[in-house]
């Protein structure tokens, strides 16, 4: 984790955002602050509001009232598009990768988006080998370079999770969004996740849902504890995790004596 100092520039401030579905409210006045350089945990219990908040930041929902900042512009309504443009990449809980393409072609076809060419990549094969380098650093960076050319259909679980971080690598944010990056992996696949993150978070601000306690002690600066779409608890992990108010909204009211 790094040492983030209590005046280092805030990437992300949100104010009473709220977001309200039929009466419902998903996210309920929250004001939420991510340090420049940091990395940010969001937990609670299923129904905390982490997913809508996610969905909040990056414009794929529209807040009900409340206003959004990044890096200091208000974002609050722009569609995914225009957020993506300040900086912004994410991850989804959902793996969403298409099974007969390999590693390289992804990440490739995650290049040319970013060109004024957009997808249109049956124009020329050059122009998808133009990046060879560059696509090659990023599948170095999560460790598979030496499967670049192995459909994603034959690879394990974890391996197309790093693989979905490759190209939200591509994008070259300044501030990602990981939602549930180690959602259904295994031990080791964990460890190796929580390493991959660790070295990627290096120079930019991570904002992170996980269930996993292990890997938000192991990666967060600051952890911000939702329920019922309100903050519950915000600080370091070892404090928040000693909260009695947190104990009792993810086990339910125990007899301390």
């Amino acid at each position: 984790m790094l040492a983030v100092t209590a005046d280092a520039r805030v990437a992300v401030r949100t104010r009473a955002l709220t977001k309200v579905f039929r009466g419902f409210r998903a996210v309920d006045a929250v004001d939420l602050e991510v340090r420049e350089g940091s990395v940010h945990a969001l937990v609670g219990p299923n129904g905390a509001g982490k997913t809508t908040l996610f969905n909040l930041l990056t414009g794929f929902l529209t807040p009900t009232s409340g206003t959004i900042l990044v890096f200091d512009e208000d974002v609050t309504g722009q569609p995914p598009e225009r957020v993506a443009r300040r900086g912004v990449a994410r991850s989804f809980q959902i793996t969403s990768l298409f099974e007969t393409l390999t590693s390289r072609e992804h990440v490739e076809l995650a290049l040319q988006g970013l060109t004024s060419q957009g997808f249109r990549f049956w124009r020329s094969e050059k122009l998808l080998g133009r990046d060879r380098a560059r696509v090659e650093d990023l599948l170095e960076q999560v460790g598979l370079l030496r499967l670049a050319d192995k459909p994603v259909g034959l690879l394990a679980y974890g391996q197309k999770r790093a693989l979905e971080l490759s190209l939200v690598l591509a994008l070259e944010p300044r501030l990602m969004l990981l939602d549930e990056p180690t959602a259904g992996m295994g031990i080791e696949d964990v460890d190796r996740t929580i390493e991959l993150i660790r070295r990627i978070a290096a120079g930019r601000t991570v904002v992170l849902v996980d269930h996993n306690m292990r890997v938000v002690g192991s990666l967060a600066d600051r952890v911000t504890v939702l329920q019922q779409g309100r903050i519950l608890a915000e600080g370091p992990y070892d404090e928040v995790r000693n909260d009695e108010r947190v104990i009792t909204a993810y086990l339910g009211e125990a007899d301390h004596a």
